[in-house]
């Protein structure tokens, strides 16, 4: 039976699943924005294209992670600007305490170097 090796494609699109909610939360943490513009921001390696960005907004809005508001444009209709919640913030910094061990342990394991123990197991202060 032959198997097949995951693509460069496959392997990102993976990754992307796992964290561009909260690359996305992150983007409204300096405050409000409309929608193309965190597109514009995170197209390319975080983001596949700006058509998978809206319905990542929906589900973070439904979930109470985002709200939003319509406002006047002057380039036309009016747009829908998102704002983080203070769910939204928590889940963040959720995030972003869980990133740091986990991208450490990611590049450990990928340099040889085993990467399974967190710093503070390493030190003796995790689980026995």
């Amino acid at each position: 039976m032959r198997r097949m090796v995951p693509s460069e494609a496959q392997v990102l699109a993976n990754l992307r699943r796992g964290v561009v909610d909260h690359c996305v939360l992150a983007a409204l943490r300096s405050g409000e924005r409309y929608g193309l513009d965190i597109a514009r921001e995170l197209e390319g390696t975080l983001l596949a294209g700006t058509g998978t960005l809206y319905p990542l907004l929906s589900r973070l809005r439904k979930a109470g992670l985002v709200t939003t508001s319509w406002q006047e444009s002057s380039e036309g209709p009016p747009r829908r600007y998102y704002r983080l919640t203070g769910d939204g913030d928590a889940a963040l910094q959720a995030f972003e305490a869980a990133w740091s061990p986990f991208r450490d342990a990611v590049d450990g394991a990928l340099a040889g170097g085993g990467g399974t123990r967190s710093e503070v197991e390493r030190r003796g202060e995790g689980p026995r």
